[in-house]
């Protein structure tokens, strides 16, 4: 047992556990091939955000992935809650005082190794919580630092997978200069970042990526187009050109754990006026009101 793994609530396979006595088998498919799918769920004052959306997703990636959801929309909401309580009860708190992150994993099951897909196994089901770092507003006050980078991960990049080789070793890319950040393009055309989506503001519009098999559509991908709609900011999903990247008045980032995040250094470069704009400032203030209500 590695001594740093603290002794966090998970649940596997039905049963609640702890992150230090929770085991699955070396021939687990999601150890030996990466065959599984996951989500992460934000949860913000004890409340999971977007859960139904986030649920949709994980059928999704699971459908094309051709592995069965084990669990129903109703089972998969009280392994969250159930997760929600136990973190808060560790740390002595009550939910509504906590913000956590809620990790759910399926794998295609246990088998002996063989890359076809073996008929009529259990799926392995693991969840976990650990708190949701929020992060400070002179944090967003300076914006993040981002690096570019050519695409090279696999072409079904919509699927939710834990097949994450290639978006760990381009994170690695930005890590290793002191980075937050690699935003990908695929033949000169915006794809997304590592672990997050990205999007081109200029004169005032919002751009992104189309939604297809080279970008993972994350949750925040429908959030930005209703906080846009309610703010009067033009949205529109569309192919972004390197060059509409690198000439952009500003980027911002969104995940479950940035929310939206604006990149103010692109390859140590400003973007815009090298600070936070004001079309991140309405998205933010929009996004904090998405999770009140």
């Amino acid at each position: 047992m590695s001594d740093n793994i603290p002794a966090l609530p998970c649940w596997l396979n039905g049963q609640m556990s702890t992150l230090q006595e929770a085991k699955v088998s070396v021939l687990d498919r999601g150890f030996i091939f990466g065959d599984g799918v996951y989500e992460v769920v934000p949860a913000y004052e004890g409340r999971p955000f977007r859960f139904e959306q986030h649920m949709t997703r994980l059928d999704r990636s699971l459908g094309v992935m051709r592995i069965r959801n084990p669990l129903d929309r109703a089972a998969w909401r009280k392994v969250v809650d159930d997760l929600i309580a136990a973190y808060a009860q560790h740390v002595g708190k009550q939910p509504a005082d906590t913000n956590q992150l809620v990790y759910l994993q399926v794998t295609r099951g246990v088998a002996m190794r063989d890359h076809v897909m073996p008929p009529d196994i259990e799926p392995t089901v693991f969840a976990m919580v650990n708190r949701l770092y929020i992060y400070p507003a002179e944090e967003r006050a300076k914006g993040v630092m981002c690096v570019t980078a050519d695409d090279f991960r696999w072409q079904k990049a919509h699927i939710k997978s834990t097949s994450l080789a290639a978006a760990v070793l381009s994170r690695q890319m930005s890590a290793d200069v002191g980075g937050n950040e690699t935003i990908m393009f695929r033949d000169g055309w915006l794809s997304e970042a590592a672990a997050s989506n990205v999007w081109v503001v200029k004169n005032g519009a919002v751009l992104g990526p189309r939604k297809d098999n080279l970008v993972l559509e994350g949750i925040r991908y429908g959030l930005l187009e209703e906080l846009c709609g309610a703010a009067g900011i033009p949205f529109e999903l569309r192919p972004v050109s390197r060059e509409e990247v690198l000439d952009a008045d500003e980027i911002l980032l969104s995940s479950a754990t940035k929310e939206v995040m604006p990149c103010t250094v692109l390859d140590g470069k400003p973007v815009g006026n090298g600070r936070p704009g004001p079309i991140y400032e309405k998205l933010f203030s929009g996004y904090q009101q998405a999770k009140r209500s």
